[in-house]
């Protein structure tokens, strides 16, 4: 009888672990894990639009849920806290799995993960580019200061150019 009660207590308990677990889930955001923190636009031409009206630059992720590369990347944007705090105030921001029809934005070929910026004139900033010759727009995990000097170019330049 004892036995029965240990187990419905320990049944009990693992039930209501489960449940706190699962209430401390986020459901799905616009994120997609790349900072829950963040506005996120949900199509390049809702970031276009902001991208005018409130003439912040609009910072374009290309990535894929099932590469590990993109899934790196995201591991470490989503954990550095000078990306994620210039991200919230200073960028419009979108995070795509799927290509858009606008070729500017895969200048150099469709690949992921890949970061492009566009300015408030609707200019793609091909000029903004990672480290790498042969991906120019990609970024590595230990790219993270490079990328953070890149959102810190396209503000400088953004406000010297318009």
């Amino acid at each position: 009888m004892h036995r029965w009660h240990l187990y419905a207590f320990l049944l009990a308990g693992c039930v209501s672990v489960l449940a706190q677990k699962k209430a401390k889930q986020r459901p799905q955001t616009l994120s997609r894990g790349w900072g829950d923190d963040i506005t996120w636009v949900q199509t390049y031409e809702e970031g276009l639009k902001k991208m005018k009206t409130s003439k912040k630059p609009l910072m374009v992720i290309h990535h894929q849920e099932d590469c590990p590369h993109s899934q790196a990347l995201k591991k470490v944007f989503a954990a550095d806290k000078t990306v994620q705090k210039i991200a919230r105030g200073k960028f419009i921001m979108l995070n795509l799995v799927h290509e858009t029809t606008d070729l500017n934005l895969a200048p150099d070929g469709h690949y992921v993960p890949r970061i492009l910026f566009v300015d408030p004139s609707m200019t793609v900033r091909a000029d903004i580019a990672g480290r790498y010759s042969n991906r120019l727009y990609t970024y590595k995990p230990g790219d993270v200061p490079y990328l953070i000097e890149n959102m810190r170019k396209a503000l400088l330049l953004q406000h010297t150019e318009l």
